[in-house]
């Protein structure tokens, strides 16, 4: 819950030395894109893991007996803490500054190499591969990110979708986060079978090409319908 005072800090920066409002940081009236975004991430997350699953890598033990329910509400909490403070600093501060400066590629590129550094140190000791389909994997989730608070001008969707796919993942499904394999409450119990890219080894799923595709996928599906969008209102 730190986090969220992290984000009050943040926001009081962005106030007093940017002189700037809440609804131009990206949180605006548009609130409820935020069950959007979860919504997006529960499947990309459901679909990204079950894929995994598929394959063989990942095997499901069924639902744990003795669940911490009241911990993982908590934790549920904790979470939208966390996925809010990182989107506040790459997709808030940094990418929204740079909007204003630069071109969109060139601010969309600099927010996601932000958001890449602080999850390198989670991939020590991993193969070249794991390591490779890492970090296309948060490639691919920081540009859904983008597109998603560039497509809403409002950052509740992009919150609402890194909250909830790092809650189903470790709370949930019971699987690493970002290499963190720490035992943790979660309702099912799923275990990696060996260590490979196609379930990103101690990683998780974050690291895995069956993830990179799902990822890649949707990213096209967002690419065309936001450019079928922009043809229909030239017609128009």
């Amino acid at each position: 819950y730190g986090y969220g005072l992290m984000v009050g800090i943040m926001i009081l920066y962005w106030k007093l030395f940017q002189k700037k409002t809440v609804g131009e940081l990206g949180f605006t009236k548009k609130a409820g894109t935020y069950v959007i975004g979860v919504l997006i991430g529960t499947v990309l997350v459901a679909v990204s893991a079950a894929s995994v699953v598929l394959t063989g890598t990942i095997t499901c033990h069924g639902v744990f007996r003795d669940i911490d329910y009241l911990y993982i509400v908590l934790m549920l909490g904790g979470f939208i803490c966390q996925g809010a403070f990182e989107e506040v600093l790459c997709r808030g501060i940094v990418q929204q500054l740079l909007v204003e400066k630069t071109p969109i590629p060139v601010a969309v590129g600099v927010s996601t190499v932000l958001f890449i550094i602080p999850h390198i140190a989670n991939m020590e000791g991993a193969s070249a591969g794991i390591f490779l389909f890492a970090i296309i994997d948060l490639i691919l989730i920081s540009l859904i990110f983008s597109f998603l608070t560039l497509r809403f001008q409002s950052l509740w969707a992009a919150c609402g979708l890194h909250s909830i796919w790092n809650f189903v993942l470790y709370h949930i499904l019971g699987l690493n986060l970002s290499g963190n394999d720490v035992a943790t409450a979660a309702v099912f119990d799923l275990r990696s079978v060996g260590d490979n890219v196609l379930n990103g080894g101690t990683y998780g799923i974050e690291a895995s090409v069956v993830t990179a595709v799902v990822l890649a996928a949707f990213l096209a599906v967002c690419y065309a319908v936001s450019r079928k969008g922009k043809n229909e209102e030239r017609r128009g």
